[in-house]
């Protein structure tokens, strides 16, 4: 049978029983040619391929490749069966990372490094693997355009994330105590199946009847066509039925919510409670092909995970004096330390703090309205900058301003105006307070020129983009990312559209954003070395907001202005370019990756210097950094001369 036993219990099967060589060959060839990117091959590459292959078959809970034992002599195409890949920590507990089936590999990322294995795989039943050997799998990785597309791009992003990994292990093992499972786990695991309902008719008495029955603190409301119409909670009754001395035979159709907020099933919990956060709901319907399968509440995430943002939340929307807030912001970045621990990716702990962030402004606002009166006329608050494309770290300063609605006549145009700069004063004021440093250029809405009405605002921007000089450019970069943060959304909207409306026309303006985007240089050498400061404070160091992540933020705003894409944050930004195709798919991906790692460099240098008592700043020392940190962080550095090159082309900008 030409059998050769292995010591971890696989045999080569080169020659099966009733087969000869060549037949095996064919068959061989023909799988690969099924298997991307082994489908694009050449003939003649085939012919020198078939005469290397050999075929494993590996008995279930074989251990194939052993962490960081062995040594990656080929690649491995999945014929039949399954393997899994996962981690063991210091204690010895297995963390799953992945399970790989037919058509699928393993072994491209060690050969290419040149390392042995960085995971454990298993067989998670009997498998039989094609393997390619590592000479000519490289060979084919340096010769063929397509195969090494393939392979480099799922190499970088494994590089990444090993990367993303060394950055953890400095400060924590891989299974935190007090893990956070928001982000492993999925909501479906988490809900409560087989949701109890009601109809819009039935009495509240009724519904509140039922919701003590089976101790549940929600029905969903069922109408006659069988759609879900709304849903009732238990809070429903106190606010709505109770509070306001309604009668028990009131009809739940006119307490109800609706319509019914929902999730997908396999959506991970976190998506459940940033939901809940910003919709300032406790529950949500689940939904699996179409139809509401269950339903999840903040009480069932947070049994999964003692030391939850839904704490913190209650904590800000509980304080009923200002000054109760101020302490808040502190317990900020031990919750990210704990994101940080279960390797939640720089994005998502942004949003988290900026979720966070917004309800601590809309506490202070709410409470400063309670005290001053209503606004004479509505206003909305804006936050610009990374405040206003959700991108906030530990280091953040204040970037705001007040928009309201033209007066209707002169004595309310004045009492709004000393309304809305004493309101801007308060909350700039009580913001600081809380740990938000002042705005060094004053870009706050306690400067008089940056409280406006709605028609200056636009007169603003015009002259910005009609008139540009460099401070006019400098303010846009600020500004221009605004979103609204508490009031009547509708002004920022407004502002908005009169915003795409002048910089899809005004070419002139763009052409002065391409050039300054296509300023930024890669903070290195000829010779790929870092270039850092060479004396002072931070002699040693380099800023990577203004030299590393500045490029990318510029560049994605000047592209979405030119385009008329309404996105502030950077990697939404990027998403809307690439599905507008004005940029390709790779390049999205490459600016996606190396952008995010170098947030969560920040991220973690940040919360270093929080954690040994100091201010957090933008300054990182890269000879701190591992070997495979430094290298990806060069690599996404010399992806702004991409930028460059590519804003030269698409705007015709001389980059000298």
């Amino acid at each position: 049978m030409g059998l050769k036993r292995e010591s971890f219990y696989c045999y080569e099967d080169n020659m099966i029983e009733d087969t000869t060589r060549e037949d095996w060959q064919q068959r061989a060839i023909a799988f690969l040619k099924t298997v991307s990117p082994f489908d694009t091959l050449s003939d003649e590459e085939y012919s020198i391929l078939s005469k290397t292959l050999t075929e494993k078959v590996f008995r279930e809970g074989t251990i194939i490749f052993g962490q960081g034992r062995t040594a990656i002599e080929g690649l491995y195409l999945i014929k039949s069966g399954s393997v899994k890949l996962y981690l063991k920590d210091e204690h010895g507990t297995e963390i799953l990372k992945e399970y790989r089936g037919k058509k699928d590999y393993f072994g491209a990322l060690g050969m290419i490094m040149g390392t042995k294995a960085n995971l454990n795989v298993e067989a998670a039943e009997d498998t039989r693997c094609i393997v390619v050997p590592k000479k000519n799998f490289l060979a084919l990785v340096h010769t063929n355009p397509l195969f090494s597309v393939f392979y480099l791009k799922s190499f970088c992003k494994k590089y990444i994330h090993s990367a993303h990994l060394e950055l953890h292990k400095k400060r924590e093992s891989t299974k935190a105590e007090g893990a956070f499972y928001l982000f492993s786990e999925d909501v479906g695991s988490v809900m409560k199946k087989r949701p109890r309902m009601c109809l819009p008719d039935d009495t509240a008495q009724a519904a509140a009847e039922k919701m003590a029955k089976y101790r549940i603190g929600s029905l969903l409301v069922k109408g006659e066509s069988g759609n879900i119409e709304g849903i009732v909670t238990d809070k429903d009754l106190r606010a709505k039925l109770i509070a306001k001395g309604l009668s028990s035979i009131e009809p739940v159709r006119s307490i109800m919510s609706s319509p019914v907020e929902t999730i997908p099933s396999q959506a991970p919990c976190f998506d459940a409670l940033f939901l809940m956060l910003q919709k300032g709901i406790h529950h949500l319907a689940v939904q699996r092909a179409g139809n509401i399968v269950g339903i999840v509440t903040a009480h069932d995430i947070l049994l999964l995970e003692g030391h939850s943002p839904v704490f913190l939340f209650r904590e800000i929307s509980a304080q009923t004096q200002i000054e109760g807030l101020y302490s808040l912001p502190k317990q900020f970045p031990r919750l990210a330390k704990t994101m940080i621990k279960e390797g939640v990716r720089a994005n998502n702990i942004t949003r988290m703090i900026t979720v966070l962030n917004d309800r601590i402004l809309d506490r202070i606002l709410g409470l400063l309205i309670d005290e001053m009166g209503l606004p004479p006329v509505p206003f909305c608050w804006l936050v610009m900058g990374s405040e206003g494309r959700k991108e906030q770290t530990f280091s953040t300063d204040q970037d705001n301003a007040i928009i309201y609605e033209d007066a209707d006549d002169v004595r309310q145009k004045e009492a709004a105006r000393k309304y809305f700069l004493a309101l801007g004063k308060k909350t700039v004021a009580h913001l600081a307070e809380c740990g938000y440093t002042l705005c060094k250029g004053d870009i706050m809405a306690s400067n008089p020129k940056w409280t406006q009405p709605l028609s200056e605002w636009r007169k603003i921007f015009d002259h910005w983009i009609f008139s540009p000089d460099p401070e006019d450019i400098l303010n846009s970069t600020i500004f221009f990312d605004f979103r609204p943060a508490f009031g009547k959304a509708k002004l920022a909207n407004e502002l908005r559209s009169h915003l795409v409306k002048r910089t899809t026309r005004e070419k002139v303006f763009i052409h002065h954003l391409a050039r300054h985007c296509a300023e930024a240089r890669p903070p290195l050498s000829m010779f790929k070395n870092f270039v850092v400061e060479k004396n002072g404070e931070h002699k040693g160091c380099l800023d990577i907001k203004t030299k590393g992540l500045a490029p990318f933020v510029n560049f994605a705003r000047l592209m979405c202005l030119d385009r008329g894409l309404v996105e502030t944050n950077t990697l939404e930004r990027i998403e809307s370019l690439r599905q507008h195709e004005a940029i390709s798919d790779e390049f999205a991906f490459k600016l996606r990756e190396a952008y995010e790692f170098q947030m969560h460099v920040r991220l973690l240098h940040q919360l270093e210097r929080v954690e040994n008592g100091k201010q957090p700043n933008n300054y990182i020392n890269p000879s701190e950094l591992s070997d495979m940190e430094k290298y990806t962080l060069k690599k996404a550095f010399l992806l702004i001369s991409e930028i460059q090159s590519f804003v030269g082309t698409y705007f015709h900008v001389d980059l000298g």
